[in-house]
């Protein structure tokens, strides 16, 4: 960042809202490796789907405190009539969005978590072998230039979708994509393109 001025460049998707603006600065396009973690991430994405990301991440805690911190292993240990039931619970919960599918969605995304688990597959390296292992840099210039799917994440949406996971279409994976680190998408002349 510049010293000089108290002037700070972001990226113009924040906005104004000191809430976004932190989300930028601190979280949004820094890699992301625990797998516990990158479920998280993911499933918040999902419920994005028809809505802006702030709506989410102003839920983010009430989606944390009604799903188990969102623990994929206890999430998927709810079975029958107890998730029937803990689905029936959450769609009268005013701090999360109250859309069933959505609600069904977090508890299938677990389901296809512990499916990979199972197959000896670690969470983490199954998502980050789309982009390689490592992050793809991209310099773009206006928001223009930043893409809202690309081949990775359309690949990555099929073969999530093929493991039982839903509200994981190839829009809402590049969000995932852009906002655990496997994309720089930070505009070149943004002040947290490049902290680590």
């Amino acid at each position: 960042m510049d010293a000089s001025n108290n002037a700070i460049n972001r990226c113009p998707w924040c906005g104004n809202a000191a809430d976004y603006q932190e989300y930028h600065d601190k979280v949004w396009g820094r890699p992301v490796y625990d797998s516990h973690d990158l479920f998280a991430k993911l499933c918040l994405d999902g419920q994005q789907a028809g809505l802006s990301w702030i709506t989410i991440l102003r839920k983010q805690q009430g989606y944390e405190a009604a799903f188990l911190q969102l623990n994929p292993e206890a999430l998927h240990a709810i079975q029958g009539r107890d998730r029937e039931a803990f689905v029936a619970t959450q769609m009268q919960n005013s701090n999360i969005v109250r859309n069933r599918l959505k609600i069904e969605s977090i508890f299938r995304n677990a389901d296809g978590y512990m499916k990979l688990q199972n197959e000896g597959i670690d969470f983490n390296e199954f998502l980050w072998s789309f982009v390689g292992s490592k992050p793809i840099v991209n310099y773009p210039k206006t928001m223009g230039d930043v893409p809202t799917s690309t081949a990775e994440s359309e690949a990555m949406s099929k073969a999530l979708k093929k493991m039982g996971f839903n509200f994981v279409g190839p829009t809402i994976v590049y969000a995932f994509m852009q906002a655990v680190g496997m994309v720089n998408d930070h505009l070149v002349d943004c002040d947290f393109r490049d902290v680590d």
